[in-house]
């Protein structure tokens, strides 16, 4: 029997209030509106993003749901979507392309108008599509991926490759393109050069991945966590150094590896402003380039010398790698289908989706990269 049309009754993780575990209880979503698009959801990863709710570093409004890297199959669609139809495999985007706004017709933005009201925890319509016992329910980054059932502005979802398998796939939506992009697009990284990736996690990883695809001589990972340095070194990185041996600031340390000039591109992708300024402070003075990645705490502030920058340094963040995703996402697909780039060393756990909290609990601490929760 079709659900076209239909309340769909679904599981769903949901967060009631900060620093408490996920629900799963059943909820109600609702069918899609005109220009949405409704979402059977066959995998979601879990990224650090999704824990910064938890711990109350980005805010929002409760109760939500939660996942924005993920995989599925249209269910049904809304009057007027003409991008997918029922059947097809996608890829929720957090990033919209809506292809009409002064960001999406710039050829360098990627941060499309569409993607504001992702922080309202509604709908472009200012509804919410889920409910639980006559609850309203809010939406996380305009997807919500933690849900069996979800529904998406048509501008957040794109189609993939019919046989790509969700499990893995479901990276691009996020983590994967997150830390590729910001070596490839963001910081545009040379042939020769040497770079500093902060953070070793699954972004981390991704942006070593990029910096190495990019031609980089020398990567030099960051972390306190010596464990993932293995992981970093068989990704591409060319040494990792652990700022707890040293007594001196990890940018001392990182300049005196180069010999006294500094790297010539490095990526925070923690999400600290410590580190971000650690970062900054690690490159060139005069043409080094510092990208931020981590996503920082919504009531973060950054205090710096301004000769940081006075001297030649470009400092700059990177959304979603600097893609626009609906071009992106699918060739970033055709190109892992074809063996251009793997995924499968990223992921170090598959989960069922009523194990939500044990995946949240590997990555918090530092025993996972990516869990993927498989529906």
């Amino acid at each position: 029997m079709s659900t076209a049309g239909k309340v769909i009754k679904c599981k769903a993780a949901v967060v009631w209030e900060v620093k408490k575990p996920f629900s799963i209880v059943e909820i109600e979503v609702a069918p899609p509106k005109a220009h949405e698009v409704r979402i059977k959801i066959l995998a979601s990863g879990v990224c650090r993003s999704d824990d910064h709710v938890l711990s109350g570093a980005l805010q929002v409004k409760f109760p939500i749901i939660l996942g924005h890297e993920a995989a599925g199959v249209v269910e049904s669609v809304g009057e007027g979507v003409t991008c997918v139809k029922p059947g097809d495999k996608v890829i929720p985007l957090f990033a919209p392309q809506c292809g009409e706004c002064s960001t999406c017709k710039h050829p360098r933005g990627n941060l499309c108008k569409m993607g504001d009201l992702a922080a309202s925890g509604v709908m472009p319509d200012g509804t919410s599509k889920f409910t639980y016992k006559g609850q309203q329910i809010h939406t996380f980054a305009g997807t919500s991926t933690f849900a069996e059932y979800t529904v998406v502005h048509e501008s957040a979802v794109v189609k993939i490759d019919a046989t790509a398998p969700p499990e893995k796939v479901c990276l691009i939506g996020c983590g994967f393109s997150t830390g590729y992009g910001a070596a490839i697009n963001s910081a545009k990284v040379e042939p020769g050069s040497t770079c500093a990736v902060f953070g070793l996690g699954g972004v981390g990883l991704s942006t070593v991945m990029g910096c190495k695809a990019a031609g980089a001589s020398r990567i030099i990972g960051v972390d306190i966590n010596k464990d993932k340095f293995p992981k970093a070194k068989e990704m591409g990185a060319t040494e990792c150094v652990n700022p707890m041996d040293f007594k001196k600031p990890i940018n001392e340390v990182l300049y005196g590896l180069t010999d006294g000039e500094g790297v010539d591109y490095s990526f925070e992708v923690i999400g600290r402003t410590d580190t971000m300024t650690a970062a900054l402070a690690s490159c060139h003075m005069n043409y080094g380039t510092s990208v931020v990645v981590g996503v920082p705490p919504s009531a973060s502030e950054i205090t710096f010398s301004p000769a940081l920058i006075f001297t030649g340094r470009t400092w700059k963040g990177s959304i979603f790698g600097g893609w626009k995703s609906k071009e992106a996402v699918p060739k970033l697909v055709s190109d892992f289908m074809g063996g251009k780039f793997a995924l499968e060393p990223l992921i170090t756990h598959t989960l069922p989706f009523d194990k939500i909290n044990e995946g949240f609990e590997l990555l918090r601490s530092g025993k996972s990269i990516r869990s993927v929760l498989v529906f």
